[in-house]
């Protein structure tokens, strides 16, 4: 019930009695849907207010991506609402555009309109281009609701046949999930990934929107690939095109701190030392984990696992410091004795390259006690460990 499935059920939406019905239910509890439907429908008519409902629980789970103010003027579809950018890195990307002199992008796939948006707030004028009627039409409705019609052109158009010559930059956000979940293969995007590198390559400026696993060598020599995590969470890769052939860039959100490749080689292995940093997911995905380790002065604890372990701490937006204390063979009884010991009730369990699930290990030990500890679940020079330690104040 609810979801908003064609025009036909949309566009009443946008009528003065929508709009009431929105306004009303802009902060409805979803346990009392079924009370709050009921009493509407004595007043309206139902196939308004299954919308309308429909909308407003979009709405609210849009405000982890655009915040309330902007979430509770827009409008969403279900895979809009999940596929569309992060305000904020829609913020970065559009910045980034500006600072190279753009002034027109063609957004093609451009979905509910979320770079749109961002870019028509930059001052960029946008042609916002998407197959699907409905979706062009929410992506209409978010332009005028935020104010953004005299620089953001809609069209409903197959991108494949949109002219891009008259336009400074091309922005592609290909379709990566199917019928069956997410689509991995990038030939198997929507439109292909090899489709959106033609149209880069046609473009002074480019950028194209990728799953952050795209594989190194997937990345074409002329691009430059950039990661972009936001509080800790790897939201996305961009190719970009007309910038720096051949980079590899870490961007971390909100702080826009910013990592570029150097071509170092793997850092060497050494024994764990009084501090361990975990590098962000931008850094390990854009594999510039060599660049954190000689910032720190430290070493890989084993050639497989990005964790890097130095002897200092060091200040880095980069990675999360923890002190160890120690450094002990997996073991679950010794781990249970050690945090009893030491009345730990407050565990937190990280691991990488372990099996183990970090609830598991919370239901065996039972922490119990005033303190706090760190876990670390990994390996070190190759056998499974456990290093114990807390927060460090030196890492991001």
């Amino acid at each position: 019930m609810g979801r908003v499935t064609d025009l036909a059920a949309f566009a009443p939406l946008l009528t003065p009695e929508g709009q009431t019905l929105l306004t009303v239910l802009r902060d409805h509890d979803p346990a009392q849907e079924l009370a709050v439907v009921s009493r509407l429908r004595r007043d309206h008519p139902a196939e308004l207010v299954t919308a309308a409902v429909g909308q407003a629980r979009l709405r609210q789970r849009a405000v982890a991506k655009f915040g309330a103010e902007d979430a509770y003027r827009m409008y969403f579809t279900p895979n809009g609402v999940e596929q569309s950018t992060r305000a904020s890195v829609g913020t970065y990307r559009a910045g980034r555009m500006k600072a190279l002199g753009v002034r027109s992008v063609a957004d093609l796939c451009s979905g509910i309109g979320g770079d749109a948006i961002a870019l028509a707030r930059a001052g960029i004028s946008v042609l916002a281009v998407d197959r699907d009627p409905l979706t062009a039409e929410v992506a209409r409705a978010n332009a005028e609701a935020l104010g953004l019609t005299e620089l953001i052109e809609v069209r409903c158009a197959d991108v494949t046949e949109i002219d891009t010559a008259p336009y400074d930059a091309v922005f592609v956000d290909p379709a990566r999930r199917g019928g069956r979940g997410r689509i991995f293969d990038p030939e198997a995007y929507s439109p292909p990934l090899s489709w959106a590198v033609e149209a880069a390559r046609k473009a002074p400026h480019a950028a194209l929107k990728v799953a952050p696993g795209i594989p190194h060598e997937a990345v074409p020599a002329e691009a430059e690939a950039e990661w972009i995590s936001d509080g800790g969470d790897v939201k996305e890769a961009v190719l970009w095109f007309g910038t720096e052939p051949g980079a590899r860039r870490a961007t971390l959100l909100p702080s826009g701190a910013g990592l570029v490749g150097r071509g170092l080689p793997d850092p060497a292995v050494r024994p764990v030392g009084r501090y361990l940093y975990e590098p962000d997911g931008a850094v390990i995905r854009a594999h510039l984990v060599a660049e954190v380790a000689e910032e720190l002065a430290g070493g890989l604890i084993d050639e497989t696992i990005a964790y890097v372990t130095a002897d200092g701490l060091v200040p880095t937006p980069y990675a999360a410091a923890y002190e160890i204390t120690d450094e002990l063979p997996f073991n679950l009884k010794k781990l249970k004795a050690l945090l009893r010991e030491r009345e730990v009730g407050t565990l937190t369990v990280k691991k990488r390259g372990s099996a183990v699930e970090p609830e598991e290990i919370r239901r065996k030990v039972k922490p119990k006690g005033p303190n706090a500890a760190t876990v670390l679940l990994t390996r070190v020079a190759g056998a499974p460990t456990m290093l114990i330690g807390r927060p460090a104040g030196g890492g991001r």
